[in-house]
């Protein structure tokens, strides 16, 4: 199940009134939760995609439960024009090497849960940024671990907490899942 920091309800309701809703709800939202939309609109999921995408929000997926479309969005947080600071970056391409070639490795995903649940490289272990301190313990200190998000904001901020933690091969991987073209797979 995908945890929605909020839920609207947009049922029986046609085109525009699902965007209306969305953008209603979304409003007083922090930048970076999610919201779920339940719709009964088949437009809108196209809707949404697009609206989302026009807004600068991330449009992350759909879900259908019988009659109802549950679509996940997570609010923008302007993460792509943050200074990233953790000095060790590998690009999305290096990464794809090194899994192809067999490199004994931890991708550590640290978006938020609908996030990973639609989109992840296969084999990464979900922890949210938000969760890391807590978490800490179940990454392998003695493994190259690559930390990806979106864009390469949060795995910035991960990369620093463990680095001050005493983790010495920890690598933030830039730009991150927003343009990962290798292959990925859905919980």
């Amino acid at each position: 199940m995908i945890q929605a920091d909020k839920v609207v309800d947009a049922q029986g309701l046609a085109c525009p009134m699902p965007i209306v809703k969305t953008k209603q709800g979304i409003s007083d939202m922090q930048d970076g939760q999610v919201i779920e939309v339940q719709a009964t609109d088949k437009g809108s999921k196209a809707d949404l995609a697009a609206w989302s995408r026009s807004a600068g929000h991330q449009y992350l997926g759909t879900i259908e439960e019988g009659e109802v479309l549950k679509h996940y969005l997570r609010k923008s947080s302007n993460d792509d024009n943050l200074e990233r600071k953790h000095p060790d970056i590998i690009s999305n391409q290096a990464l794809k090497n090194k899994i192809t070639e067999g490199e004994q490795l931890l991708v550590l995903d640290v978006r938020e849960e609908a996030e990973y649940a639609f989109d992840h490289i296969p084999g990464a272990v979900s922890v949210p940024l938000g969760e890391i301190d807590n978490r800490m313990t179940e990454v392998d200190p003695n493994k190259n671990v690559y930390i990806v998000c979106r864009t390469g904001s949060r795995s910035d901020l991960a990369a620093q907490k463990l680095a001050a933690n005493g983790y010495k091969q920890v690598y933030n991987v830039v730009p991150g899942m927003s343009e990962w073209d290798g292959p990925t797979e859905t919980n």
